[in-house]
């Protein structure tokens, strides 16, 4: 029987640059290792965790020597959790990686000139920004590891006995453990609070956590949402009726009356997708109200955000990345616009005064039938919304049927568009597209399939999720 090799662990390895997917870069022997949770100008001692041909996975069992660049880490929490990766790299560090980042998916991968680029813009709340976090719970919980301790996840994973249950997020790689959170710093504190009396509860009164390996046990997700407004949802997941489960909900409400809206749902798929399920109020609303102020003095937005509702996540940069797409849009109110992947409509209502009609396009049902309900309560009239698969709708007979676009916003999930999309874009020749990506790789990718009709002009990255590596970026298309 075969052993595993025994990787190295190497003395004084300088940390060099950032990396992919949050990591930062270090060069062993002429190699690069990626590794997370350190930051440049850090001297590490390295653990080879994985070794591939041109590159290895590395892991920093202890600092000799901390950098500059270093900043202290809000989050108990960090090195194991793996969802603020850069919590220990100060700001302006952040900030100039992820435009960094940007520069280098649009030069290398979608060949275009960035000579147009703007300055990143950082979000003023870096800590409590988000308005809505998901949380597991799980069977078999995850213990932190000491930092001296030089096994991988996936070594501890193999000699822990631990099965108590847990409420937090999925370690990375390891999708059955759960690492119980006792306080984020993403969502403001009532969120911890929430979360934490759910967990006490559910534990003392014994309800069985959901065991993802089985398919078994009684609670899955716990979804908490709030809004600038003031307001707050709570939904909880459960794959089954237990008898249960019904009084944690009732100490919610009791406990907790800033809560506007406890809902749940029942998921008794073997997935954690919950979009396409029924959710029913179990006290208060049956949803809460975000507002967004309106372009250049008009009139603040009203959205009504339900459990399945999409919203961005970070709503005070929500507004300056509508603003930057409005800057770039250049409407005089003459325009036919298309929204396309519109969502809920939010792009497309925080536009609709400064155009002639705005035509809204996305694959989800549900948030077409939303974005109708936001336009009708905003008193808006002059938009439109359309159901259905991209590449389908819009076709030439859609085009005829509602007029050649003169401007077309698109918002693209992280895949990019599909190509017969950019073939139609192509097709159209609207004078101006404005392509906000959540992926700079794939938004390259379509800037250069573009790039027959279309030179790039303005270019806007906007930091919507600090303290991870995920980055906003528009590109304003000029027709030439």
């Amino acid at each position: 029987m075969s052993r595993k090799k025994e990787q190295p662990i190497v003395e004084n390895v300088t940390i060099t640059d950032i990396g992919a997917e949050g990591k930062a870069i270090a060069h062993i022997d002429g190699m690069v290792v990626f590794v997370p949770f350190v930051v440049p100008g850090d001297v590490a001692v390295i653990k080879i965790i994985k070794k591939k041909k041109r590159y290895a996975d590395g892991r920093a069992v202890a600092i000799r020597q901390y950098s500059d660049k270093r900043a202290e880490p809000q989050c108990p929490h960090f090195g194991t959790c793996g969802g603020c990766r850069w919590q220990n790299l100060i700001y302006s560090e952040q900030l100039a990686a992820k435009q960094q980042q940007v520069r280098d998916n649009l030069e290398r991968l979608g060949h275009v000139d960035c000579q147009g680029m703007l300055p990143i813009c950082g979000s003023e709340e870096i800590f409590y920004y988000r308005n809505k976090l998901e949380y597991t719970f799980s069977t078999r919980a995850w213990h932190e590891l000491p930092p001296q301790n030089t096994a991988t996840p996936d070594e501890e994973a193999e000699k822990d006995p631990n099965r108590d249950g847990a409420l937090g997020f999925h370690i990375p790689t390891l999708f059955d453990k759960v690492l119980n959170i006792d306080h984020c710093a993403l969502q403001p504190n009532l969120s911890n609070q929430i979360r934490l009396a759910v967990r006490d509860y559910a534990l003392a009164h014994r309800l069985p956590f959901y065991d993802i390996r089985n398919h078994t046990g009684c609670l899955r997700n716990l979804i908490i949402r709030n809004s600038s407004t003031g307001q707050w949802m709570v939904v909880l997941v459960v794959a089954e009726r237990h008898p249960g489960w019904e009084g944690l909900l009732e100490h919610l409400r009791d406990k907790f009356p800033q809560i506007t809206s406890l809902q749940y749902i029942i998921n008794d798929k073997m997935n954690d997708a919950y979009a396409d399920l029924p959710s029913t109020t179990f006290a208060g609303s049956n949803h809460i109200t975000e507002m967004m102020d309106g372009y250049n003095g008009a009139a603040p937005l009203r959205f009504t955000i339900r459990p399945q509702t999409f919203y961005q996540t970070n709503s005070r940069q929500a507004q300056r990345l509508y603003s930057f797409v409005a800057q770039f849009a250049e409407l005089t109110g003459t325009e036919l616009v298309y929204d396309l992947y519109t969502g809920t409509g939010t792009i497309a209502l925080f536009l609709s005064h400064m155009c002639r009609h705005v035509v809204g396009i996305e694959y989800v049902e549900d948030s077409i039938v939303a974005a109708r309900e936001n336009a009708q309560q905003n008193g808006i009239a002059n938009t439109e919304f359309y159901a259905g698969d991209m590449a389908q709708v819009l076709t030439a007979d859609f085009v005829a049927a509602h007029g050649r676009p003169d401007v077309v916003v698109t918002d693209p999930p992280r895949a990019g568009m599909h190509e017969k999309v950019v073939d139609q874009l192509l097709s159209m020749m609207p004078r101006k597209i404005v392509y906000v990506s959540c992926n700079p790789a794939t938004q390259a990718r379509d800037l250069a399939l573009l790039a027959s009709r279309y030179r790039v002009a303005r270019i806007q990255p906007v930091d919507m999720f600090p303290h991870t590596q995920h980055v906003e970026n528009i590109a304003e298309l000029i027709l030439f």
